[in-house]
């Protein structure tokens, strides 16, 4: 039984008429982190389409080497520069030409992107989330949804980050305080009994 299991105490279902997904930053730049987990992004992602759920990519970059913030400190050398592949969204994940696209520069996708006005002007006060990294963009920008009166929605098989301990400990996290788990079979359970 995976470790995280037992602070799952909290069970709902995502309400499609106000959820929206979050693909997190599947980008070139965690092409490697992100190769396990495709094949349930792309369940997920197929999912909410079939349940009309909007669906909105976050694109994690700098606009140039000086404009970063404490992440250059925390991971010298490590950023994702616009422009560069390593910035591109992956291919082969589903995305659609009329998905949203939101541009951040550091781990919250509510900081300085607008999203949480987006989500708000869509009708959304849910939001499910997948991508990378687990234990920073997801949880932060998890985190910060709740705070900001979000109903989280945490998936454990469409997120991924270095290692499982990491993962595993964000999963504790968010069962604990901050979000319902939820993974590509019992979301497809959810959003059947809803149709």
């Amino acid at each position: 039984m995976a470790s995280y299991l037992k602070y799952a105490t909290r069970r709902r279902n995502p309400n499609p008429s106000s959820a929206a997904l979050l693909v997190i930053d599947i980008q070139n730049h965690f092409a490697t982190i992100a190769a396990p987990i495709l094949p349930s992004l792309r369940t997920t992602i197929d999912l909410c389409r079939s349940a009309s759920i909007p669906i909105l990519f976050t694109r994690h970059r700098y606009r140039s080497p000086a404009d970063h913030s404490m992440l250059a400190e925390w991971w010298p050398g490590d950023l994702i520069l616009d422009g560069t592949a390593a910035a591109e969204l992956l291919p082969g994940t589903g995305r659609q030409p009329d998905d949203r696209v939101v541009e951040k520069d550091t781990y919250s996708a509510f900081r300085g992107t607008g999203l949480e006005e987006t989500l708000k002007e869509m009708g959304v006060d849910e939001v499910i989330v997948s991508g990378v990294m687990t234990n920073l963009c997801c949880e932060t920008t998890a985190r910060e949804a709740f705070v900001r009166g979000f109903r989280v929605f945490f998936s454990t098989d469409a997120t991924a980050t270095s290692n499982n301990e990491l993962h595993e400990a964000t999963l504790k996290n968010m069962a604990y305080g901050f979000a319902y788990l939820v993974d590509c079979k019992s979301l497809e359970m959810a959003l059947a009994n809803i149709k």
